[in-house]
């Protein structure tokens, strides 16, 4: 064998590029040179033949091959945890992915795998950051200020929730470099796209609930044409003020805002209560009035039909029909009056009374120094 020759031209102490044998071969190492690769595989080989039974031959070398292949063959095992997806590649290729349990796949350095947390949630914050020496939030204004759509400046702060998605997997790690500072880089750009459209007032007080979905929406979108394998679940803005060196300024201005609101509000409930009672009114007025009108109008109708039937009658007997108009008139007036005729006819034994109980009162005189 090629190690066989022990004491050949580079023996002990001669030509040995590696000087004498050191402690590797069972030899001192003069000067710290290395030890001699010769005697090693010549320890080594001693050695095997003195373990396995019957001395190191061909068939013992192919047994010894074949337990080691076997070994290798059974290091290709893995466990996938319950929240946790593999993705199984051969010679650094993606074949496929694989569930929890025991699965195999061809062991290193053929085949590896690569294990991903898929249903752990993961949050970002943008705006502000924990520093890790003292644990205390700070804020980062490069992040947190941004300008709106009437050129005016919010500091948002936000946090977005996101786990990798369950369905590609391999995208989040074969697509993207760093998937944590893409999603934080999306979601600022997404935020201030959303700001930009808006005006400052409405981002204070009516838009925060529709600032959320409208940039978790573009912010799934974006990341989709990345094909990032990331699942935006949801944004929450953690607040919306103006700049610092404004913020009082602008409290005053939002307080201002809700009084109007307010004033505002109770004159459209005025106006909603006073509005309907008005129109009951004109409605019933009108009513009224058509209700007249058909009561004149019938009225002068049959005043009408009564005059053409005495008119009827006058033609056919004139002094008959002047005498009784005169007759009803007269009727009509007098017993209208609270005077009392007595006819020259009925005689002189006929003694006047005053009827004292039906005198009229006479009316209170006006007060002193009232106007006349």
């Amino acid at each position: 064998m090629p190690w066989s020759n022990q004491d050949g031209p580079r023996g002990p102490g001669g030509n040995n590029p590696w000087g004498p044998p050191g402690p590797w071969g069972g030899g001192g190492n003069n000067g710290g040179a290395p030890p001699n690769l010769e005697d090693f595989l010549r320890k080594s080989q001693e050695r095997l033949q003195s373990a396995m039974p019957g001395g190191f031959g061909g068939k013992g070398l192919a047994i010894f091959l074949l337990v080691g292949v076997l070994l290798w063959l059974l290091s290709g095992f893995y466990i996938v945890a319950t929240n946790q997806v593999g993705l199984n590649l051969v010679f650094g290729k993606y074949v496929g992915k694989t569930k929890e349990g025991l699965n195999y796949n061809l062991p290193y350095p053929i085949g590896s795998v690569i294990k991903l947390a898929v249903t752990d949630f993961q949050a970002t914050d943008i705006g502000s950051e924990m520093r890790l020496d003292s644990r205390v939030q700070v804020d980062v204004p490069e992040e947190s200020l941004m300008l709106t759509g009437d050129e005016n400046i919010a500091d948002v702060k936000f946090r977005v929730i996101w786990k990798i998605d369950d369905l590609n997997p391999e995208n989040y790690a074969f697509n993207v470099s760093n998937p944590p500072a893409t999603v934080k880089a999306v979601a600022e750009s997404a935020m201030r796209e959303i700001v930009g459209r808006s005006q400052i007032q409405k981002l204070l007080t009516a838009e925060r609930k529709v600032i959320e979905p409208a940039v978790q929406d573009l912010m799934q979108r974006v990341l989709d044409s990345y094909k990032a394998g990331v699942k935006v679940v949801q944004v929450q803005l953690l607040s919306v003020d103006p700049p610092a060196s404004v913020i009082s300024a602008f409290r005053d201005v939002t307080a201002a805002q809700q009084d109007r609101d307010r004033l505002k509000n109770e004159a459209e409930g005025y106006a909603n209560k006073v509005v309907p009672e008005a129109r009951g009114q004109a409605a019933r007025i009108q009513q009224e009035a058509e209700a007249y009108r058909e009561q004149t109008v019938a009225e002068a109708k049959g005043q009408a039909s009564r005059f053409n039937q005495i008119y009827d009658q006058y033609k056919k007997a004139p002094d008959v029909t002047r005498e009784r108009m005169y007759i009803e008139t007269m009727e009509r007036v007098l017993g209208a009056a609270d005077k009392t005729i007595v006819d020259k006819s009925a005689g002189q034994g006929v003694v006047p009374y005053l009827p004292l109980g039906a005198r009229p009162q006479a009316a209170p005189a006006p007060a002193q120094g009232a106007r006349k």
